[in-house]
């Protein structure tokens, strides 16, 4: 006794769920009435219609919202047109060649309609969908370094990003040389190497007034010293964003790590000052650290105490020959060294008969002696004074 073939409608369901299962169960909703399609050109050389392909190319937006990917969508249909053109034999019964050319002719042209229509929908919607978490990105990171929106709110807005904001995170600022055409390439970079040092939780790269900025974590159980973990993360963008073929050269400054969601917002000021600063101070190595600079922050603190003790300490300089600049020099790499003058000298290019001579005229100007440790603390603070203000470069700021 011969088995009589499925009705129609059930064959097709039979396989729509085995074209499902052969995608990883991709929902056999997504097929719409493609299959329909695929029929009816078997059967009638029927075209499919304009609407028809809308409905597909919908079908392929809906499953980019659901995060099915691109390749197990295409593997769904044409596994389900696979299967279809299998069993259709059994179904419509025997044909000759003609008719079996035909059919594969018409079959194939849906295929390729649908298929094409369905990666363009999906493209559509996954363009869509990356604008739009861009955005919330972008004023996520506006708010958590703003540091002043509600709590509640930031913690739930962080979680489709990964970000636990009781944890201590750190951040890093980098700038480019000139403003960026497209911060894409930039931030792919950035998401590629920190990603896979660091891992995809409770990191965050995005752009805020040209800068790149990245939130990261602190490193985990305190092993590493801050200043070193600050330097490997500093020096892990610039070598990355370095590779870039725009922006060079770049300068990045990584702010101290702090505990929660105001502390996020502190190390972003930190390193946005930093930034400052080191342009200030016309800072050769391009990876600066707050952690290094937080001297400077404590003079500026109070900038009419800083000016005052400048213009008390140090505006006598100016009447030397060749001005106040070859002496405060002189005394900063004198002081980076211990107070060695001939390491002074090598690190100056010039003579120790030089460092000594400037030294001396210093003592004989300003009436506080270089050599002497119980003058040097008031002399070094003036100095990073002065070159936090770019005195004698720029002229004192005034009271009022």
């Amino acid at each position: 006794m011969t088995s009589m073939p499925p009705p129609p409608e059930q064959w097709l369901v039979d396989v729509a769920t085995a074209a499902a299962r052969d995608a990883g169960d991709v929902p056999v909703e997504l097929l719409g009435d493609y299959l329909s399609l695929l029929a009816d050109a078997a059967v009638s050389g029927r075209r499919p219609r304009r609407a028809e392909l809308d409905a597909v190319g919908r079908l392929g937006r809906r499953a980019a919202e659901q995060g099915i990917s691109a390749g197990r969508v295409v593997q769904f249909y044409l596994s389900a047109a696979r299967r279809l053109w299998r069993d259709l034999p059994a179904v419509v019964g025997p044909r000759d060649e003609a008719a079996v050319r035909a059919a594969a002719a018409a079959v194939l042209h849906v295929i390729d309609e649908a298929v094409a229509t369905l990666a363009e929908g999906y493209a559509v919607a996954r363009r869509e969908l990356v604008r739009r978490e861009e955005t919330l990105r972008r004023e996520l990171i506006d708010d958590l370094l703003r540091g002043d929106s509600d709590l509640g709110a930031l913690v739930a807005r962080s979680e489709p990003f990964g970000l636990e904001l009781a944890r201590v995170h750190q951040v890093a600022l980098a700038a480019p040389a000139q403003r960026l055409p497209d911060t894409g390439a930039a931030i792919n970079a950035l998401e590629a190497v920190i990603f896979d040092r660091l891992g995809d939780r409770d990191v965050l790269v995005a752009t805020k007034d040209g800068l790149l900025v990245v939130l990261a974590p602190a490193a985990a159980g305190g092993r590493t010293p801050a200043r070193d973990a600050d330097d490997d993360l500093g020096r892990l963008m610039h070598g990355e964003l370095t590779r870039l073929r725009n922006g060079r050269p770049w300068r990045v400054a990584v702010g101290r790590p702090h505990p929660g969601v105001y502390g996020i917002a502190r190390s972003y000021e930190e390193a946005r000052d930093a930034l400052i600063m080191a342009g200030r101070l016309h800072m050769t190595d391009p990876v600066v650290k707050a952690h290094d600079l937080l001297v400077f922050r404590v003079l500026l603190r109070d900038q009419p105490a800083i000016v005052d003790l400048v213009v008390a300490v140090l505006s006598p300089l100016i009447l030397a020959r060749g001005g106040a600049q070859p002496l405060l020099d002189t005394m900063e790499v004198y002081f980076s060294t211990g107070a060695v003058a001939t390491e002074t000298a090598k690190r100056l290019h010039v003579s120790v008969r030089t460092v000594t001579y400037r030294l001396e005229r210093i003592r004989t100007l300003i009436g506080y002696d270089p050599a002497d440790p119980g003058h040097r603390f008031t002399l070094q603070a003036a100095v990073l004074g002065a070159r936090a203000l770019e005195w004698p470069a720029r002229p004192l700021p005034t009271a009022g």
